[in-house]
């Protein structure tokens, strides 16, 4: 199993950014996907899932309405779109999957 997440960055307050994760080494579409953060000195913590099977998603309280979580199944890749940013949504942002993990994309909300 591997996932590699991308698109991570420095966004200004308000503004958007799309990270991915890409999988490979299991049948993706038969698997929930989901997306974690870990900001310095806190816990990782759950931002979104995906189920496998039909796409019912679920969200933190902390980005509902601002986050979208997505997947492209022929591509064997989870998104998460992130509009109206924080600075408090600062985090290294992982992928998880089939009780694995990516290496994690910064993301950094800052003007």
């Amino acid at each position: 199993v591997q996932l590699v997440e991308s698109g991570g960055g420095l966004v200004q307050p308000g503004g958007s950014l799309r990270i991915s994760c890409a999988a490979s080494g299991f049948t993706f579409s038969s698997y929930n996907m989901g997306w974690y953060r870990q900001a310095p000195g806190k816990q990782r913590e759950f931002v979104a899932s995906i189920s496998g099977s039909d796409g019912r998603t679920s969200y933190a309280d902390s980005v509902k309405g601002r986050f979208a979580i997505s997947r492209d199944n022929a591509k064997n890749t989870v998104y998460l779109q992130m509009d109206s940013l924080k600075p408090e949504d600062t985090a290294v942002y992982y992928c998880a999957g089939k009780n694995s993990w990516g290496q994690g994309t910064q993301v950094t909300v800052s003007s």
